[in-house]
């Protein structure tokens, strides 16, 4: 039973790790430093950004997915009829190995979510002084969908569940044959205490940081001024006469434009 549970975990993992999101916002990412390398050395958003895409490029340099892809093969496919039969389980330095990644996996995007959050606070800071509206924009938008790619697809908490069945498993190999592999470090019982935050309470704060600031209108009042009362009937009323005209001409074979013209 624990192997399934340990075998199921993997994939999920393994699968959310590895899922189109993450990658296509990290190409994104690596192409908005590339073409504002040599014009924003020094500003701080792009800075930020730089912090953001070394704590992906590390993620991805750990392979923490093939090292999953590795222990799902080691672990035994059972049929119901075999289920209490003797079975060969992955080794304790294995475990050991694939749950220290773990660890280290954790801490990272912790870290990642941390800097996506405060480089997010930044470019909006700088938008609102219309400093380079342009980058800043394109940042904001990309840093909070790779934070909710993160976050909606529970990346850290589903490696936060596999260590735990990680750790039950460890704990089993470990009394039935000793076969220490890391020396000198004790894993942690509860991830909690090792990773220093509550994964759910940090995660609504950073959340709730975001939306605060996202849900201010003062600087988009700033780059895009109200339009007058009167300017904005008379679009309204063109707007629906446009329409109501395009409804007429429906039959008429050449399309129709029901834009309304920018003031």
């Amino acid at each position: 039973r624990l192997l399934s549970v340990l075998r199921r975990r993997c994939d999920i993992a393994g699968k959310r790790l590895s899922g189109p999101g993450l990658a296509a916002e990290g190409r994104v990412l690596r192409a908005v430093l590339y073409v504002y390398h040599s014009r924003l050395l020094r500003h701080r958003p792009y800075l930020a950004l730089q912090q953001v895409e070394q704590c992906l490029k590390r993620l991805w340099k750990m392979n923490l997915v093939g090292s999953l892809e590795t222990l799902v093969e080691l672990i035994p496919k059972k049929n119901a009829s075999e289920a209490h039969a003797e079975c060969l389980v992955p080794s304790q330095p294995m475990l050991e190995a694939v749950s220290l990644k773990v660890l280290g996996g954790c801490k990272l995007i912790l870290r990642l979510l941390d800097c996506c959050c405060k480089a997010f606070l930044l470019s909006v800071k700088h938008l609102c002084s219309q400093e380079f509206i342009l980058l800043n924009t394109v940042a904001s938008g990309l840093l909070s969908r790779l934070w909710f790619v993160i976050q909606y697809r529970c990346v850290l908490q589903t490696l936060t569940s596999l260590y735990g069945a990680l750790g039950t498993m460890l704990h089993l190999v470990s009394e039935t044959q000793q076969m220490p592999y890391i020396k000198g470090f004790t894993f942690p019982s509860d991830i909690s205490n090792f990773l220093g935050v509550n994964v759910s309470s940090e995660a609504k704060k950073q959340k709730a940081k975001m939306l605060a600031t996202k849900g201010s209108t003062s600087w988009m009042k700033k780059l895009f001024p109200a339009m007058p009362e009167a300017v904005s009937k008379t679009g309204k009323k063109r707007k629906s006469e446009t329409c109501t005209s395009a409804v007429k001409k429906q039959s008429m074979p050449c399309p129709v434009d029901i834009g309304e013209t920018v003031l």
